[in-house]
């Protein structure tokens, strides 16, 4: 049986018209991103106004217009952790632990590319980390297939850490500066060099 990836828990209990009012938000900023075609048009008053709802609500809601990117996100990081955690292999359960790591990095790294004008907006310079911070996923996922490696003498504690900044945190900062215009980057290349990394670092023994 898969063990679960996330912390178990009860969630905070939303009123009916909060969640209705987030579902709605969320909603109305994909139709404008998609009609409107960039992440600068979409502001807290278009936002409001577009979605027929205060401009307080949407402040209680996001707090700042990096609040509203970064909700996006996260609406969107639930539909990928259902499929790292029951999705066909290799991203889910069925595979090999070495090839399951590989997998996640390149779906992780695909996730983040397509979404990369959002996470971009996301961004809070407030953060003492400009990117962001480390997903809840990720860390405890890296470290659980670590465990299932022959790494001897590895300390997988760290060594999930250093795999999940390899991803999250310089990926996202590379993404937040570079637009990918440049024809020598591109997401295979990226991703090939996850798969590069993690081959050479967790090679298992024959």
């Amino acid at each position: 049986m898969e063990r679960p990836v996330l912390p178990l828990g009860a969630p905070r209990a939303e009123r009916a018209d909060a969640v209705r009012n987030r579902k709605q938000l969320l909603a109305t900023a994909r139709a404008m991103l998609a009609e409107q075609g960039g992440a600068d048009s979409l502001t807290m008053d278009a936002l409001a106004e577009r979605a027929q709802l205060g401009k307080g609500t949407v402040f209680r809601r996001f707090g700042t217009r990096a609040g509203i990117f970064q909700a996006l996100l996260d609406d969107d990081e639930l539909a990928f952790q259902e499929q790292v955690m029951a999705g066909p292999p290799p991203l889910g359960p069925g595979a090999g632990a070495l090839e399951r790591l590989i997998a996640y990095g390149r779906a992780r790294i695909a996730f983040l590319l397509d979404r990369r004008e959002i996470a971009r907006a996301a961004l809070d310079g407030s953060q003492s980390v400009p990117a962001g911070s480390e997903t809840p996923l990720s860390r405890t996922h890296i470290r659980m297939l670590l465990g299932q490696m022959r790494l001897d003498g590895a300390d997988l504690d760290m060594l999930a850490l250093q795999l999940t900044a390899a991803l999250d945190g310089p990926l996202l900062l590379y993404l937040s500066a570079s637009d990918l215009t440049e024809p020598t980057w591109g997401e295979e290349r990226i991703a090939r060099a996850w798969q590069d990394l993690v081959r050479r670092v967790c090679c298992e023994p024959r």
